[in-house]
C-alpha cells in the first residue's frame, strides 16, 4: 500500500478547529465536512487539494478537541497520508480508526517543502521526496494497523475479522 501526491505544508500545533472549524459539527456528513477543511488557516486548500495529496505538519497535529470529524474531513478531502513531526495521541488513533495514515517522522518534516511531490510506502516506511530525491525512513504500521488502513478503519477491519 503506498501514497504518492503533492505535499501541503503546515507549522506546529494546528488543531482540530482549524482542520474542521466547530461551526461546521452539526452535520457528520463526510464530504460536507471536507468542503471546510483547513478553511480557517488556508483558504485555498479545498480548492487545490487532489486525490492522493499528502500533508505534512510540524509537531502537535491533531490538538485541541478530540473530535473524529478532524481526520474524516482530511481523508475525504483526498489527503492520502498525513506526516507530522508528532501527533496528538487522540487525534492519532481516531485517524487509525478510519483509515487515515499518519506517520511521524521529524527529519521527512524537515525535507519537505508546499508543492514537493511525495511517495511512501506503508509497509516499509519509507519517504520520498521525488522532488529533492532524498528519502526518509519512519516507522512501519505493524500489519495489523496496514490491514485496518487497507480495510478502511477499525469497523469495517472487525466486521471482516468477524466474518472469517
Amino acid at each position: 500500500m503506498n501514497a504518492h501526491g503533492k505535499a501541503f505544508r503546515y507549522g506546529d500545533n494546528v488543531d482540530t478547529d482549524v482542520i474542521i472549524p466547530a461551526r461546521y459539527l452539526n452535520t457528520s456528513d463526510a464530504k460536507e465536512l471536507a468542503s471546510h477543511c483547513m478553511e480557517d488557516i488556508d483558504k485555498e486548500f479545498v480548492n487545490k487539494v487532489e486525490e492522493g495529496d499528502i500533508m505534512v505538519a510540524n509537531k502537535n497535529f491533531g490538538c485541541g478537541s478530540s473530535r473524529e470529524h478532524a481526520p474524516l474531513a482530511i481523508k475525504t478531502a483526498g489527503i492520502s497520508c498525513v506526516i507530522a513531526s508528532s501527533f496528538a495521541r487522540i487525534f492519532y488513533r481516531n485517524s487509525i480508526n478510519i483509515g487515515l495514515p499518519i506517520l511521524e517522522c521529524p527529519e521527512a518534516v524537515e525535507g519537505i517543502k508546499a508543492g514537493d511531490v511525495v511517495d511512501i510506502d506503508f509497509a516499509t516506511g519509507r519517504i520520498c521526496n521525488e522532488t529533492t530525491g532524498v528519502c526518509f525512513q519512519s516507522e512501519p504500521f505493524p500489519p495489523f494497523i496496514q490491514e485496518m488502513i487497507a480495510n478502511d478503519g477499525l469497523v469495517n477491519y472487525l466486521k471482516k475479522e468477524i466474518a472469517q
